[in-house]
């Protein structure tokens, strides 16, 4: 007899296909970074269509793991020369993320007469998992939240990729001849286990991004160091980006079609705000660091650190430059939401009281 075993089994095996599908169609039309783009658009329509494309939390481990490698194998010692202009980078784009946020907010109200709540918690960019949970403990419409959320980060990537690959000249073909660069198992062997030390360290520690993003700096420390040069080859690359463009699809599981359309006038005018305010603190920075736009667009980008990361190694554009600012984004967002989520709560028991003494 066939149970829910089975049919997880069935799903994930037609996930991957759809997944692997996609990536193979965007290569066949040779769009930029199509192992990463197909993928997403793929699993995204077959979500909406109501197939379960979650992925199990190995695979998710592992392809995050494999991507923050190949990201930090992007850090060269120039790169590290440039780290002394990054925290008044992170002030600017703070900023920007406020702005984001103002905007956002002011919209949703204005234009869709959203509750404060549900209008705040959509308006925050990044850091969903802090937002959804703060989200829980008021009356702020999850639904609303979750769908706003997940459409901003699908029309980011689909907006970056093809902007990244006319301002900076496909990235595929850079990406895949940085990843087939060879070396002896002994550097590989010292390449892994040292990233799988700093990647459980960092997962243990509960760091944004941690199995991804403590990869990532060990192997920046190693190559950015000259102590290590491989880089993984594509028959490990491709593979992960695409669980990572499935990992992208798949937030839109559970959503029907029509709640979708319904939320994507409010969706792309949150999209359309952010992209502006993080626009305006990028081109601050370029201005006054004199920075390259591509980096900049990519660490201000109000988006998910591990697409934007794996995006910023795709097209060399310092990976732990966009790292660290989305890191940074994701931490100040989750120390703030908590204490959001709170204040709101006592707000609505605090108007409720007097209805309800008024009606006793």
């Amino acid at each position: 007899m066939r149970g829910p075993a089975f049919a997880r089994s069935r799903d994930l095996v037609l996930t991957l296909a759809i997944g692997a599908a996609g990536g193979l169609v965007a290569s066949a039309l040779s769009l930029p970074v199509a192992w990463l783009l197909g993928p997403v658009i793929a699993t995204s329509l077959a979500s909406l269509a109501g197939v379960d494309t979650n992925l199990p939390d190995l695979l998710r481990t592992l392809a995050f793991f494999v991507l923050g490698i190949q990201a930090g194998s992007g850090v060269s010692p120039e790169v590290v020369d440039q780290i002394a202009v990054w925290p008044l980078s992170f002030v600017i784009q703070l900023v920007g993320v406020f702005l984001a946020i103002v905007l956002c907010y002011g919209f949703l109200r204005w234009a869709f007469a959203w509750d404060h709540a549900t209008a705040l918690f959509a308006s925050l960019p990044g850091a969903l998992s802090f937002v959804m949970a703060a989200a829980t403990e008021t009356r702020a419409d999850l639904t609303r939240v979750a769908i706003v959320q997940s459409i901003r980060l699908l029309l980011l990537i689909g907006a970056l990729v093809p902007s990244l690959a006319f301002l900076e000249g496909g990235g595929e073909a850079e990406a895949a001849s940085r990843s087939g660069e060879g070396g002896t198992l002994v550097a590989y062997a010292v390449l892994f286990a040292f990233c799988a030390a700093t990647a459980a360290l960092s997962a243990r520690l509960k760091v944004p991004g941690g199995m991804m993003l403590g990869a990532l700096i060990g192997s920046a420390l190693l190559h950015g160091s000259d102590l290590v040069t491989v880089s993984l080859p594509p028959s490990l690359a491709v593979p992960s980006l695409v669980l990572l463009g499935v990992l992208i699809g798949s937030r839109l599981t559970g959503i029907d079609l029509p709640a979708f359309l319904r939320l994507l006038p409010a969706s792309i005018g949150c999209f359309a705000l952010s992209l502006a305010a993080c626009a305006l603190a990028g081109a601050a920075v370029v201005a006054l660091l004199e920075l390259a736009s591509g980096k900049v667009a990519l660490a201000y980008a109000p988006g998910a650190l591990e697409a934007l990361t794996v995006l910023a190694f795709q097209f060399d554009i310092d990976p732990a430059y966009v790292a660290a600012h989305h890191v940074i984004r994701f931490m100040a967002i989750a120390m703030i939401v908590p204490f959001l989520g709170r204040k709101i709560a006592r707000d609505e028991l605090g108007r409720e009281e007097p209805r309800r003494s008024g009606t006793q």
